[in-house]
């Protein structure tokens, strides 16, 4: 913690930031929340611990945040995935941001409990970046835990080993519960366009009242949208009010880009972007 807060204090008073994006904590026991460090005092409030869930990425192409100088920015190896993609499709500067990378202990799957094993974020059980794979000053320890079943792989297969027709009727039933609410696009920090399909009018593309044949296609798009560029973070499931396992299908999208392109996202700026790419040796046959 204090390492945190002293190299911040450092950056703000040197001026090598304009602001720090990090976490303090929240209201309420085992809570946090984003929090933006403007001068060094605010410094002190910074923390980093198994309840820094959010993805802070998402806030750095927000309007209120560019222009403000260069920008430091607290985060996990996901949230750095997130970060190195988004440099790699043009909407960030690298030089423009400075990553106090953190060795991350995995995270609880829900503020307000209490965390361990049977807490663990899925996305933690098999994280291959505890230890970020790009920063500039890294923090924290690596300390091991016991790991709990992959239960959203075991979903994933139980679902596949389906029929086509029963696999349609699972999705349609998990997307009729879909409110249109779009908070999965809210604190996706790939879902940066200015202007959303879904918000399109003239023509309207996607449907915008909350119905099945509307949920079906603003669900099944974003997917698509997000198919060789989701990272893992879990962010849209853990906000999504009406518990639909967005994570399934995000998941099962990165195994397919892994499987058929040996692809995984947001690991190294050395690898060009899957959906950046074409080779004429790529493999055609999973198209049907």
């Amino acid at each position: 913690m204090n390492e945190l807060r002293e190299k911040a204090k450092e950056l703000l008073l040197t001026k090598m930031v304009g602001l720090i994006i990090g976490y303090a904590n929240g209201n309420g026991h085992n809570r946090t929340h984003p929090f933006i460090a403007k001068n060094p005092d605010d410094a002190d409030k910074l923390i980093f611990n198994n309840y820094c869930v959010n993805n802070l990425a998402v806030y750095l192409t927000r309007k209120e945040i560019k222009g403000k100088g260069a920008i430091g920015i607290v985060a996990k190896g996901c949230d750095i995935k997130a970060i190195i993609q988004l440099i790699q499709e043009n909407q960030l500067n690298k030089d423009d941001i400075y990553i106090i990378g953190v060795n991350c202990n995995g995270v609880i799957n829900e503020l307000g409990n209490i965390f361990g094993k049977e807490t663990l974020a899925q996305k933690c059980i098999n994280c291959p970046v505890r230890t970020p794979t790009l920063y500039h000053t890294l923090i924290g320890a690596i300390e091991e835990f016991e790991k709990p079943k992959d239960i959203l792989c075991e979903k994933i297969k139980e679902v596949e080993q389906l029929n086509a027709d029963s696999r349609w009727d699972f999705w349609e039933e998990q997307f009729e519960k879909c409110i249109k609410c779009y908070a999965c696009r809210q604190v996706c920090p790939l879902c940066y366009c200015e202007q959303c399909i879904v918000d399109k009018t003239v023509p309207r593309w996607i449907e915008s009242s909350a119905h099945t044949r509307g949920n079906f296609s603003w669900n099944i798009i974003r997917a698509l949208h997000l198919s060789g560029r989701c990272i893992g973070c879990g962010e849209c499931e853990r906000v999504c009010p009406m518990d639909i396992p967005l994570s399934m299908l995000n998941r099962k999208m990165g195994m397919t880009a892994k499987k058929e392109f040996d692809y995984i996202p947001g690991l190294s700026l050395d690898t060009p972007t899957l959906v950046g790419t074409y080779d004429l040796k790529d493999r055609e046959d999973f198209i049907k």
